[in-house]
């Protein structure tokens, strides 16, 4: 490994509480996880603020950060529910928020001081060039999760021609379509997967 380049950050999803104690007693530097309600993982356990308070403290005491996904869309009528759950988590303690929402994002902006943490862009944004990840930073996100269907090559030019951290995944399931981009399942059923509701129907059985 090069000694000036810095280790990677080990993120594990914790869709749990189990789940998140696994991660951290297997060596990660950093989980992800998701409350009842804002998170595109809604199929999974995920946390109540008093379960997120918990992990913090777990978490933290061991050196490992706390990122909550906040990252679907709000409509009008849930936008203030979103906004005041990414402020109560910020406040609570958690070390980023990872949001889709670049309406949420703005009004974050505005009162940056309410929200001590990090502004982490989803994959569900789609991000997957240089002038994305350019125009992101000048949203106040300091990472850009890059979406899951570019190449090595790809993600290797966006590394060297900015400075903002940059996350992939390495493992996980990949949708047909670009993340935060399909709307098959909400035309099918009404369960949208930037409602954190998706019923993935690209993996039903086709003849």
């Amino acid at each position: 490994m090069n000694p000036d380049v810095p280790a990677p950050e080990l993120l594990a999803p914790a869709g749990s509480f189990a789940c998140l104690k696994a991660a951290v007693q297997s060596g990660a530097d950093a989980v992800y996880l998701g409350l009842k309600t804002g998170s595109a993982r809604m199929g999974a356990e995920n946390f109540t603020f008093e379960e997120l308070e918990q992990a913090l403290r777990y978490a933290h005491i061991r050196g490992v950060r706390v990122y909550l996904a906040l990252n679907t869309l709000f409509f009008e009528e849930t936008f203030e529910t979103g906004y005041q759950t990414a402020k109560k988590a910020a406040q609570l303690g958690v070390d980023a928020l990872i949001l889709q929402d670049l309406g949420l994002a703005a009004e974050i902006g505005k009162s940056r001081r309410d929200f001590p943490c990090e502004l982490h862009a989803s994959t569900q944004m789609t991000i997957d060039c240089l002038a994305g990840v350019r125009q992101a930073q000048g949203l106040g996100f300091s990472r850009a999760v890059l979406a899951r269907e570019l190449t090595a090559a790809q993600i290797a030019h966006i590394c060297a021609h900015t400075g903002m951290e940059i996350e992939v995944f390495v493992h996980g399931a990949l949708c047909v379509s670009y993340s935060g981009q399909c709307l098959l399942s909400s035309l099918l059923g009404g369960c949208s997967g930037n409602r954190g509701a998706c019923r993935q129907p690209c993996r039903l059985p086709y003849t």
